[in-house]
């Protein structure tokens, strides 16, 4: 189930893999004492990017929507995953509410909410179908790729409207599936005895990138410290634009600005290491998902002369959400491909635990391009066991089980960075 693939193995990053799995024991211990502190996000994806001198996340996603993409081998070690997050919320449950996105018949979104009700009733729950959509006002069929139907209902409120549920349907837990791209609806909110998960500030309406940032720079951190090892290694550079209007002079100034310092940092980092690499960055929305309003930008000089087409596309992400502020992060070259095609890896986890993952490939993309974006593809990892056994006595860079336990180690940084974001931004604080 592992692909071939073609890698940089040389570098930095054999130092950085060496001095991770020098120290797995310290590691280990080091996430065990940190998740005592932190609740970690229910289920969450991260995309990273493997330049062969860095090894970075470059998106954290809360409501991740491609648990499909993941190998079948990977499901019992996600049932157990399910089991212990389940536990921490609702230990006798009998009954799991699941809310997808609104209106998305796609036949690949449809098969992950497919995958998520199967994993989520063989660890022994009922598993429903909600939404919150104006258009559902009746048990709906939902027709999946292999003929099999799913049925979503509409949602109403139970117990004097302080639960949320299904006609003939009381859930212990509700677990959205839905990132709130257009706002938080009056029947998610003021719900009593329930869990919902995950928290409505984790919404998009509510959530920004520049807070896991934040939060990711003290992980980065403390985790270099811990390893011995350049947290730059680990975390790309980033700055923020507030107040951005692309048809505004002063928004291209505070940009292009910012693009010009990021560069130069990064300038310096590479002739550190002695990189030969031109430097770019990515601007992208401080809220939102799904790869939209994303920039390569490799000079300062291209946002001071962006066309009226790229104005348009940097302007709306999802669901016509208009963009006030952007992210300037630092490019990561990815260059790993497979059968000539750039990719890049991404990890998915519920709770605390790696649950697999795949590599996302598009064949009309760029090593310095978002992968994220239509016409990419899915090829499953199944590195569970490798994840879980490193092979400490290969030399760096030889063995992929290795590479992919580096890889979890990275998507869990994410992972425990989203905790400390999730704490900070949570309205009721009270709670943790």
């Amino acid at each position: 189930m592992v692909p071939h693939i073609d890698t940089v193995l040389t570098g930095p990053l054999l130092e950085l893999e060496k001095k991770v799995l020098a120290a797995t024991p310290a590691i280990e211990r080091w996430f065990r004492m940190e998740w005592q502190e932190h609740t970690p996000p229910f289920y969450c994806s991260v995309d990273l990017r493997n330049a062969g001198y860095k090894l970075a996340p470059v998106d954290t996603n809360l409501f991740p929507g491609g648990f499909n993409h993941l190998a079948t081998e990977m499901l019992p070690l996600s049932v157990q995953a399910a089991m212990a997050a389940i536990d921490k919320y609702c230990p006798d449950a009998r009954n799991l509410l699941l809310v997808p996105e609104n209106n998305n018949r796609n036949p690949r979104y449809l098969e992950n909410v497919a995958r998520l009700m199967q994993i989520f009733r063989q660890t022994g729950l009922h598993v429903r179908l909600g939404s919150f959509s104006p258009d559902i006002t009746e048990p709906t069929p939902l027709a999946l790729p292999d003929g099999n139907m799913l049925v979503i209902e509409p949602l109403i409120r139970l117990s004097n409207e302080r639960r949320l549920g299904l006609k003939d349907f009381d859930p212990c837990t509700i677990l959205l599936n839905n990132d709130l791209s257009n706002g938080i609806p009056d029947i998610l909110q003021n719900i009593h005895e329930q869990s919902l998960l995950p928290p409505l500030h984790a919404g998009w309406s509510l959530r920004r990138k520049s807070n896991h940032l934040a939060a990711y720079d003290e992980v980065a951190k403390k985790f270099g410290k811990l390893v011995d090892v350049d947290p730059w290694m680990l975390n790309p550079f980033h700055n923020k634009c507030s107040d951005v209007n692309f048809e505004e002079a002063a928004s291209e100034d505070c940009l292009a600005n910012n693009v010009d310092v990021l560069l130069a940092k990064i300038r310096k980092k590479y002739k550190e290491y002695g990189i030969k690499e031109k430097p770019f960055v990515i601007l992208k929305p401080d809220a939102g998902t799904c790869g939209m309003g994303i920039m390569t930008v490799k000079d300062a000089r291209e946002v001071r002369d962006l066309t009226p087409q790229q104005r348009e596309r940097m302007s709306v992400v999802k669901d016509g959400k208009v963009v006030n502020d952007i992210i300037i992060q630092e490019g990561v070259p990815t260059f790993e491909s497979i059968k000539d095609t750039v990719a890049e890896p991404v990890v998915y986890m519920i709770d605390r635990y790696v649950v697999g993952g795949f590599y996302r490939i598009h064949a009309e993309r760029g090593i310095d391009q978002n992968l994220n974006a239509p016409g990419s593809q899915f090829v499953p990892l199944a590195f569970t066991q490798q994840h879980a056994v490193p092979d400490l006595k290969a030399k760096p860079g030889t063995a992929a089980p290795n590479r992919f336990y580096l890889y979890g180690v990275v998507a869990r940084l994410a992972l425990l960075a989203a905790s400390l974001e999730m704490e900070r931004t949570d309205p009721n604080p009270e709670v943790y």
